[in-house]
């Protein structure tokens, strides 16, 4: 049996208050303390049906004597509540990685609820390098 075909078209829908993203590295982290690499104000002033789907990349060189990376996505800032956590990743220092992290935010606050990309590197001692990263949210 074949599909049914589609009736309806997109054209003409502005989605643009429903998505947004940054690929700017805000810091790196300096030996092993939980840093904001990455932030985002997400998005515009629309219903959230299901909740923010947010996602988190990363690019980074792990500083001497790091031995475990972790990222997290938080709302607002360090302090701010947890919305998706790696746990600790083992990772060897001087090594070039690329991890993420995503979550489903059932509890985010529009228009303006702010998303940040969190990193902390164990037994850190130098400054970790974060060479890239990318932080997303689309609400839903």
């Amino acid at each position: 049996m074949a599909p049914p075909p589609i009736v309806l078209g997109a054209q003409g829908i502005d989605l643009t208050s429903r998505f947004a993203f940054t690929t700017t590295v805000a810091a790196s982290p300096s030996a092993s303390s939980e840093t904001v690499i990455a932030t985002l104000t997400a998005l515009g002033n629309v219903s959230v049906q299901s909740g923010v789907y947010v996602y988190g990349w990363a690019a980074y060189t792990v500083g001497g004597s790091g031995t475990a990376v972790t990222l997290q996505l938080k709302r607002t800032s360090t302090g701010g509540a947890v919305v998706a956590t790696t746990g600790a990743l083992n990772k060897t220092a001087a090594s070039l990685y690329a991890d993420d992290v995503q979550a489903v935010d059932t509890g985010a606050t529009v228009p303006g609820q702010v998303y940040v990309l969190t990193m902390t590197v164990t037994g850190g001692v130098s400054t970790s390098t974060v060479s890239a990263v990318m932080l997303n949210a689309v609400i839903v």
